[in-house]
């Protein structure tokens, strides 16, 4: 089988701070918005769904993918067929979305009910990523970022199934974070009333994990699987 050398050379990080521009400046209770790149990438790196905004003709569209990141690249991928990067890879401007959930919050007003979460939101142009060593890096953040571990475990892609897969590079320049936590804001009035206020944390608890029904008996759990904890796994 033939495969391509999986030691990748990524591009060194930028230092310079992300951009807050018009379109990356909070507006909706700016207090909440953060422009510092660590928690940025904490949240992009503990997150494992994305949310791609782009326009075509005219039509919107918002499609939910994986996505990795290496240094201050943000990487999707996908089938070169897939109208959504066949469109990107022409450059045209695109918005990414990662929002993690924390809790509800329950406020003693219908007006004040709120959750608690992280978000991030990152604006740029897409280009391809055409260097194989670059690519399989992304190939491997797409992995490592679903469960950490699991790429130095599989079988690595074939020069075939490098070929069949487009890979997208946007950097991590433009971009913003939108962080809520603690307890309802109630107006002053509504603080007497008889009514419980508060906040449910939410987290994920995965269940134990489910071999694959042909899968040989003899091939053990990896530790990683057995202990998967994706709030501790979290950079």
């Amino acid at each position: 089988m033939n495969q391509i050398n999986p030691q990748a050379q990524p591009e060194p990080p930028h230092s310079e701070p992300l951009l807050k521009t018009s379109r990356s400046k909070v507006r909706r209770v700016p207090k909440r918005g953060h422009y510092d790149r660590q928690q940025v990438y904490q949240i992009l790196d503990e997150g494992l769904v994305c949310h791609v905004g782009f326009v075509v003709d005219g039509q919107p569209f918002v499609i939910p993918t994986a996505y990795g990141r290496v240094e201050d690249q943000f990487y999707i991928h996908g089938s070169p067929a897939s109208r959504m990067l066949r469109n990107l890879q022409q450059g045209i401007p695109v918005c990414i979305t990662v929002t993690l959930i924390d809790g509800l919050v329950l406020a003693r007003s219908a007006f004040h009910h709120s959750m608690n979460y992280r978000s991030v939101v990152l604006f740029g142009t897409a280009t391809p990523v055409l260097e194989p060593d670059l690519k399989l890096a992304a190939l491997k953040a797409f992995t490592e970022n679903i469960i950490p571990g699991r790429w130095n475990d599989i079988r690595l892609p074939s020069r075939q199934e490098m070929a069949a897969t487009l890979v997208l590079a946007l950097p991590i320049a433009e971009a913003s974070a939108k962080v809520r936590t603690g307890p309802p804001k109630d107006d002053e009035a509504d603080y007497a009333l008889p009514i419980w206020a508060g906040e449910i944390p939410l987290r994920h608890s995965p269940a134990p994990a489910i071999p694959d029904p042909v899968l040989s008996d003899d091939i053990a759990i990896p530790a990683y699987v057995a202990g998967y904890n994706p709030v501790g796994d979290a950079m």
